[in-house]
């Protein structure tokens, strides 16, 4: 521990190793404490040996930005925490001065004395009145096992902690309204609900969003830094290759002028005489045209005079393919092309989309024979792509690729089709992917470009981002097991979300995580360990699950990933801002070329060029 504290002293970086060294070390401890003795329960924190991958964070940037962040936002957070905390105990204490008792009245039968209903009613108005026939009085459990209630501090701030998560928080306002009316107790719910959940919880948003920011400039400025190094070091060797440009100018222009000089009057009377004596030959060969002999065919100048005409012909056909070529190249590469082969693919999937159940049998025929019409068109472009940017130039492209994977699949879903009538393998839904095509319009929209390729830099802070909330769901729903495996069999039901099996422990973690139905896994999870007597322990589970849980992936991990998407947007606007500012200043450098083009030829056009702009 010593030597952990020191390295992190000395280099404030070895933070992140210092923490892998702990995620590995903590569970390993926890385990020997675990099996050393019987006195001691604490296999349930074996699950904590998942967290050995994040030693992973020293070797990955984007992952070790993300994760210093939330680390750096803990001090804040903590504040954060403590002012919620003293809300919720706050309101607690109000609900208890209001409510307390109030739950445990119900209606009973004046025959049987059995429970009629399982809401809470009062016995004065407006409190909810019983029917004939039935009395309302004490003593019931309460709602949702008699864990909702304000009997106690303890109950009221699980009461009001789940409220400040918004579920279920309407049926704890309308089994208020039951039991003591409906008068009064907006007054109470609607500020807590405004306070504790809209503003305390976003405050987090604020606080990471600043924490990442602080982050990212820090890396952000690191970057700048070497790329101004980088920069000065790329003039440094540019100016090191203009000086040798400039001396090897120099040495070949004084070649130039050297051989001008060894040029004597003797080597062009000699030039002279050579064309001089071509001339003469071409006269003599038309001359004697008309004196060539049949036999001379089979003599090696006619055949090679043969092969030459062949060489000639063939090598026209291959011009004239080659510009064919070109033409259908151009064309593939037009904006048309491609705007007509976007709408072809929205036909193919406005025709997809038609299909429901009981159609009549007309459009049955008809989108069977559409289907060949777009296959047809699809295998065309295909085609005429391959032939004119060649096989090679084709599928580099992974679009391309796509494309011709869904064209050979659909190709074999119709000879499918025709040899086993009535299969299908759904490849044509496929086709409706092709409208990604649509970004490819970024290429004619810098602002959308730059927007869409600042996204995909922060694919790897997202997925950083991921693979902690993975690591997050993997710890609690081994925890889960350990903790309610096989105890959620219940005489009247099993549910659905239960920890008796891992991919169910996952589901049910997740579950909680989107914050749906997430009190009525808690209210299982006390009732599966003795009810509100021996299993009100069981709820820190869920408490802590759904603090960093919900609060994690909905106002922690995803604030996170909304900090990276604006930071990103901002990012996006920033570089739209610079190709402007850069283009703006080459068309001035242009503008000032050519004013100094036209000032070598007229200082008068130059000086009205200059008065014009």
């Amino acid at each position: 521990m010593s030597n952990l504290a020191l390295g992190t002293a000395r280099d404030p970086g070895a933070a992140t190793a210092a923490l892998g060294t702990l995620c590995q070390g903590l569970p390993t401890l926890i385990e020997i404490l675990a099996t050393a003795g019987t006195d001691f329960d604490l296999r349930t924190l074996r699950a904590v040996r998942v967290l050995r991958p994040l030693k992973l964070v020293s070797g990955i940037p984007s992952l070790q930005v993300v994760l210093k962040s939330i680390m750096k936002a803990m001090v804040p957070l903590l504040q954060i925490g403590l002012l919620l905390f003293f809300a919720i105990v706050m309101f607690a204490i109000i609900g208890l001065e209001f409510y307390m008792g109030k739950f445990h009245k119900t209606c009973f039968s004046n025959e049987t004395g059995e429970e009629v209903g399982d809401f809470p009613c009062g016995e004065e108005p407006p409190a909810r009145q019983c029917e004939s026939g039935t009395t309302c009085r004490e003593y019931w459990q309460g709602p949702n096992y008699g864990i909702t209630n304000f009997d106690n501090i303890l109950f009221a701030v699980l009461t009001v902690f789940q409220c400040i998560t918004m579920e279920g928080w309407t049926d704890i306002l309308y089994n208020t309204n039951d039991a003591a009316g409906n008068t009064w107790n907006w007054l109470y719910f609607i500020p807590l609900i405004i306070i504790g959940s809209f503003f305390m919880l976003n405050l987090v948003l604020g606080v990471l969003s600043g924490e990442f920011a602080k982050e990212r400039e820090r890396v952000e400025n690191r970057r700048a830094f070497l790329k101004l190094r980088r920069q000065q070091q790329i003039e440094r060797e540019l100016n090191g290759y203009l000086e040798w440009i400039f001396k090897a100018e120099e040495v070949m222009l004084a070649e130039e002028d050297k051989n001008a000089e060894e040029k004597s009057p003797l080597d062009v009377l000699k030039r002279a005489a050579i064309k001089k004596s071509k001339n003469d030959l071409i006269h003599a060969e038309e001359g004697e045209d008309h004196f060539t002999d049949i036999c001379s065919v089979g003599s090696p100048f006619a055949r090679a005079s043969l092969k030459s005409g062949k060489n000639e012909s063939s090598s026209y056909f291959r011009r004239k393919e080659k510009m064919f070529r070109f033409f259908i190249r151009r064309m593939v590469k037009a904006q048309s092309f491609y705007w007509v082969v976007l709408c072809v693919v929205a036909l193919n999937t406005l025709c997809v989309a038609m299909v429901h159940y009981d159609q009549p049998e007309k459009l049955t025929t008809a989108l069977y024979f559409a289907e060949f019409v777009f296959l047809g068109l699809f295998l065309t472009e295909m085609s005429l792509k391959m032939y004119g940017l060649g096989p090679r130039n084709y599928f580099h492209s992974s679009f391309n690729c796509f494309d011709f994977g869904v064209i050979v699949g659909s190709i074999f879903e119709v000879i499918w089709a025709a040899v086993k009538p009535g299969t299908s393998f759904g490849i044509s839904v496929l086709r409706a992917l092709r409208l990604l095509r649509i970004f490819k319009v970024t290429k004619y929209w810098n602002s959308l470009r730059n927007l869409v390729v600042s996204l995909l830099n922060s694919m790897k802070s997202i997925i950083s981002l991921l693979f902690l909330l993975f690591l997050f769901i993997v710890v609690f729903a081994l925890l889960g097991m350990q903790l309610f495996g096989g105890q959620f069999n219940f005489q009247d039901e099993t549910p659905t979300t239960n920890f008796d099996t891992f991919p169910a422990a996952i589901l049910t973690v997740f579950q909680i995580l989107t914050g749906e139905d997430w009190n009525a896994v808690m209210y299982h999870g006390i009732e599966s360990q003795g009810g509100v007597h021996s299993g009100m322990f069981s709820s820190i589970y869920f408490i802590v699950l759904t603090l960093f849980g919900n609060s994690a992936p909905k106002d922690t991990l995803l604030n996170v990933f909304l900090a990276i998407a604006v930071d990103n947007l901002a990012n996006a606007q920033e570089l739209t801002k610079d190709e402007e500012e850069m283009e703006e200043a080459t068309n001035q450098k242009l503008a000032l070329q050519k004013a100094k083009e036209v000032a070598e030829v007229s200082p008068m056009s130059a000086a009205n060029i200059s008065i014009a702009a």
